[in-house]
């Protein structure tokens, strides 16, 4: 049984969540930081840390249990050496549903014409221009996971095709197939849409490059995973070939995303600062406690990463 009585919590909205923590009264001592006042002296300190991942070094080794509250755990796992005895989970709630309307609403944005009509009211152009039905549609989905099946679920819901791609391509419900990573480039010819929900690990980085773009036409693509599974360069050289009509891109190599940075100025490029699954703090609160929880009672947890798939 895992004994947690002393908790760090890490994050930059630290005032939001320590007001729906000591809500829950948990009998516990806590202690609230920012990053920059993150120190070796806390995780001395604690059982546990809660927190997003942080860009300075941290020994995560002197605490038995670190719990990310976002979905995403490469920033403490990626290029990193992880102690197998420390447990790891990671936020669940509304990521799958957020990131999915995040995609429709761009999905719908290409299918109803929205940027062309804005520039015909613009010159005072009246021209008709039909929208396309999303039943005419088909979506390629890398990652199967919790959040890219309810992506798959709400655009089949308009009736799209959907495609999954994963790691083992093992079949799971709400896909029309689901096909392995290593044989996905027999799919993507009659993707309109590509999206990437996958984590980023050694097997996704850069996996978006060059030769996966020389597979596809004209097609939307949609990040939401991780930047660092798409080479930059691979994609501008994409969308002047047309084998990328457009990108939406959520998250990137860096960030904030360099002012100097070509996607800032790229006509066909739409940039959004990482928001396609904020987590609020009551939603980031809600799973802590019952993962805490769970922790103490030795129960089974579904949000327990892998730490040797990353995921």
């Amino acid at each position: 049984m895992m004994d947690i009585q002393k908790i760090i919590v890490v994050s930059p909205m630290i005032k939001e969540l320590k007001a729906y923590i000591e809500h829950e009264n948990l009998d516990k001592e806590i202690r609230y930081v920012t990053e920059d006042m993150l120190t070796e002296k806390e995780l001395d300190w604690a059982d546990a840390f809660c927190g997003f991942q942080i860009k300075k070094a941290a020994d995560y080794s002197k605490v038995k249990w670190v719990h990310s509250l976002g979905a995403g755990v490469d920033g403490f796992l990626y290029n990193q050496n992880w102690n197998e005895n420390v447990l790891l989970t990671r936020t669940v709630c509304s990521f799958g549903q957020r990131i999915g309307e995040y995609c429709l609403s761009y999905i719908l944005r290409d299918s109803q014409n929205h940027q062309a009509f804005a520039s015909q009211q613009e010159e005072k152009v009246w021209k008709e221009k039909t929208p396309v039905l999303l039943s005419e549609k088909t979506a390629v989905i890398y990652g199967t996971g919790e959040i890219g099946t309810k992506v798959a679920e709400i655009l089949s819901g308009f009736g799209m095709k959907v495609y999954g791609i994963s790691l083992s391509g093992k079949q799971k419900p709400g896909f029309e197939k689901v096909i392995a990573v290593d044989a996905s480039f027999s799919i993507l010819k009659e993707a309109d849409y590509v999206i990437n929900t996958l984590p980023l690990t050694d097997k996704t980085a850069d996996l978006f490059n060059k030769e996966l773009f020389n597979q596809t036409s004209n097609i939307g693509l949609i990040n939401v995973g991780r930047g660092g599974s798409v080479v930059e360069e691979d994609l501008i050289r994409a969308m002047e070939m047309e084998q990328v009509r457009f990108a939406v891109l959520d998250v990137f190599q860096e960030e904030p995303l360099p002012t100097s940075h070509p996607f800032w100025e790229h006509p066909g490029i739409t940039v959004t600062p990482h928001i396609s699954a904020v987590t609020t703090a009551k939603e980031a609160v809600d799973c802590f406690v019952t993962t805490l929880d769970k922790v103490e009672k030795e129960q089974y947890l579904a949000n327990e990463v892998d730490v040797r798939k990353g995921y």
